[in-house]
């Protein structure tokens, strides 16, 4: 069920999402610093492309919460906002609601990234 969720997702939504993930990753891995912040883009680029079966989880730390004030004052606000946009969007229609569900996680998730890890769901 979560392939077909995906399909669904990448269809009315996930690509423009995704696709802000991989140019905010570009953009930061353009500076030798901002390379381990341009990493974690790609790999939430990858979640936000396909996030049916897939959950987020804390792993905390003081030096993630520097990167993430960092993080939400250069790229974090435009991504949230979009994915913020899409999720209300989403809620218009009953069917929509799930996908909604998914572009708010993401929207929570761009403000503060850093410290957190994707793991597959079975």
């Amino acid at each position: 069920m979560s392939f077909l969720g995906n399909i669904i997702w990448f269809i009315f939504g996930g690509f423009i999402g995704g696709l802000s993930w991989l140019i905010a990753g570009v953009l930061w891995c353009v500076t030798i610093i901002g390379i381990p912040i341009g990493l974690q883009c790609f790999k939430l680029a990858g979640l936000s492309f396909w996030p049916f079966g897939k959950e987020v989880i804390d792993t905390g730390g003081g030096f993630n919460f520097l990167i993430n004030i960092i993080w939400l004052i250069f790229s974090g606000l435009p991504i949230a906002l979009g994915h913020l946009i899409s999720g209300l969007i989403l809620m218009i229609t009953i069917i929509g609601i799930p996908f909604a569900k998914q572009s708010f996680k993401l929207a929570g998730l761009a403000l503060m990234p850093f410290g957190k890890q994707v793991v597959t769901r079975y």
